[in-house]
């Protein structure tokens, strides 16, 4: 007797190459009292492997630990219509300069519970209960969607391998994130 796949069998999550690949506009904010262009090391890591999946560096900057300075820097981008998605690195961590959720969190009108809960199941198996000891948030501000991460660059390489680089591939099923772009929508539904 031939066995019949299971339902789940065929809804396995994972990336559907049959599917076209629709490219997002990143822009990449690595927060840090410390770092310069050239020791960001953190920063180049996303900006690397956001281009190399396929979509644009929309722009690239580093900001001090200072509440004033990241919601600056991500409501310019936030308003901006060519990017559709800003990722942070740096400032979620309990060091006293670590101020990004409160520089974030306040700007968002829709948080992403999710995405910290997978961040942290993805980054344990990685560094174990260390994760704990990460504030990692995402959500919308309008339309333009923004995930923080820590400043390692392990982490941020955790954060993309993992979850975003998935999360943000409209060839991903059963759905991507990458359907609720403004230009987009629908296309991922």
């Amino acid at each position: 007797m031939n066995a019949i796949p299971s339902v789940a069998a065929k809804r396995r999550p994972g990336i559907d190459q049959s599917l076209p690949f629709h490219p997002l506009n990143i822009a990449v904010l690595t927060i840090s009292d410390t770092r310069t262009r050239e020791t960001d090391t953190s920063g180049a890591l996303l900006a690397d492997r956001l281009s190399g999946a396929g979509h644009r560096l929309a722009g690239q900057t580093i900001v001090p630990d200072e509440i004033e300075a990241i919601r600056a820097q991500v409501r310019a981008w936030a308003a901006a219509p060519d990017i559709d998605v800003i990722l942070t690195t740096g400032g979620t961590g309990f060091a006293p300069r670590d101020v990004t959720p409160e520089a974030v969190r306040p700007l968002l009108h829709r948080e992403m519970d999710g995405f910290a809960v997978v961040f942290h199941q993805a980054s344990h198996g990685v560094v174990g209960v260390s994760t704990l000891q990460s504030r990692a948030l995402a959500g919308q501000i309008d339309d333009t969607f923004i995930f923080c991460v820590p400043g390692s660059t392990g982490a941020c390489r955790d954060a993309w391998d993992l979850v975003l680089g998935q999360e943000l591939d409209s060839r991903f099923r059963p759905c991507s994130l990458v359907g609720q772009v403004p230009r987009y929508r629908g296309v991922c539904a």
